[in-house]
Order: structure tokens, then sequence, then C-alpha cells
């Protein structure tokens, strides 16, 4: 059994990380996001800011000079990541080291499919606005015009999810048909059909309503209805009704601190 001993770090100024909309207080957190998100920062993340952060708030001044020559020198920018997860040794050797792999896996893909990825890292941490320009950019490069429909279709799913997700309901429509268009999958319909339940002056245009039978309307809908009905129960419904049983007072005040916290979420998805 071997033990990691956490340092004790007092951090004046948590150095915010742009791309997944969060602000980390220590090096653990910081080798955390290095480690589990390589593709956010595998690209322009390691500059003079991040090394200043690290050599004054983590007080780890030789690593942060360390870092300085190898940028300086011209080296491999992956390597000095993985340096600092060294470093740091919160993570085994193999641990870093298969991390090196899947860096170099990262690397040799297709820029669009690379780029493709990063979109779908921002995706899933919530990120949208992120997510669409990745997504955007990927549909204005010329190389996309060459890729296999079915990756342009897939880029199309993701941009529609992202718009949902905002509710830009208009664009997901507009997106998802497009990506209906490119692969003629089912599971996509059936997100366009969604959205004209969410938003009645959305409608399936004339040319889907013959791939759509009555049995998937039915199971549709049921699963529509699913899904409102998991809402209501979602902790933020809960924390709603819990806000409202309280006295008129408290009720505002807590009102507006919800509605400042929702603000926040929404910037950082935007």
């Amino acid at each position: 059994m071997s033990v990691i001993f956490c340092r004790r770090e007092q951090v004046s100024h948590p150095y915010f990380i742009e791309s997944l909309g969060v602000h980390v207080y220590t090096s653990q957190e910081l080798c955390y996001v290095i480690y589990h998100y390589p593709l956010l920062a595998m690209d322009d993340f390691v500059n003079q800011n991040l090394i200043d952060f690290i050599r004054k708030e983590l007080d780890m001044g030789f690593t942060a000079l360390k870092m300085e020559r190898r940028i300086k020198a011209g080296e491999n920018g992956d390597e000095t990541l993985l340096l600092f997860l060294k470093e740091c040794g919160y993570y085994t050797s193999g641990e870093i080291n298969g991390l090196r792999q899947k860096i170099s896996g990262f690397r040799k893909l297709p820029p669009l499919e690379y780029a493709k990825r990063k979109a779908d890292y921002l995706f899933e941490y919530k990120q949208y606005g992120k997510a669409m320009a990745f997504y955007i950019g990927i549909l204005e490069d010329i190389r996309y015009t060459r890729m296999d429909p079915k990756f342009q279709g897939r880029i199309w799913n993701n941009l529609g999810a992202c718009y949902a997700r905002v509710f830009q309901l208009g664009k997901a429509m507009e997106a998802y048909e497009q990506a209906y268009e490119k692969t003629g999958d089912q599971a996509v319909l059936k997100r366009i059909y969604h959205l004209t339940k969410l938003n009645p002056r959305l409608s399936l245009k004339e040319e889907y309503q013959a791939s759509v039978t009555q049995e998937d309307r039915e199971a549709w809908e049921a699963d529509f209805l699913k899904a409102g009905e998991e809402a209501k129960e979602a902790p933020e419904q809960e924390k709603l009704r819990e806000l409202f049983a309280r006295d008129p007072i408290r009720r505002m005040e807590e009102a507006c601190r919800m509605v400042e916290g929702w603000k926040q979420e929404y910037r950082g998805m935007a």
C-alpha cells in the first residue's frame, strides 16, 4: 500500500480554466483536470499565466522553472504537462505513461476528428457555447465536405444537441434535419419529433412523415411523457417546492440566490 500526502496549499487567487468554466484551488485539482480532460489541456493550456499560478500560488517554483525552460527550448508541450503530473506525485508512473499513450493517440487523429473529440469533451462538461464553436468550425472547414457523410451527420447531431440544451429549438431543428439527411438515423428523427412537442411552431417535414409509423409515434410519445415526469422529480424542482414552502422574506432572498446561480450556470453553457 502506498500513501500520498496531499500538499497544503493556501491559494489566494484560484486559476480559472476557461475551457471548463471552473476555478482550481490546488495542485491536486489541476492534476485532475489534466489527467481526466487531456484534450482540453493539450493546446495552449501551458502558458505564462498557468506557470505563474504554479510558482506563486502553489509555491512550486522549481517545477515552474523547469516548465518554463522546456517551453523556451521548444520542447513537446504535452511532455511539459506530464512533467507537472510527475512533480506533484498524485498519479503513478504507470498512470502517467497511460496518459502519454492516450495523448499520443489523440495527436494521430485527423484534424477534424480531433476537433470533434474536443467539442464532445466540452459538451459532456455542459460547456455548450464552446462546444458549438468547435462544431461550427468543423462545418465551415473546407476539408469537411470530403469527409464521410456519417461523420458529417454526427457533427450536425451534436450541434443540434447543443442548441437544444440552450433552448434554441429552431436552430436545433435545423441541425437535426441536416443530421437526418446525412444519416437517415431514426434516433435523430425521434429527436426532431420531440422538438415539435416542445415547440408547437415546429413541425415534422412532409417528406419525413412516411418514415414515421404509428408505432414510432406511440413509443416516442411515451418517451416524451416519461421524460417530463422525470423532470418533475429533478433536484431543481424539489428545491423550488421547498422554496415556496418558506416564509415570504426568506423565500425572496433564497429565490434571488437561486436565480443568480442559474445565471452563472447558463453563462458557462452559452
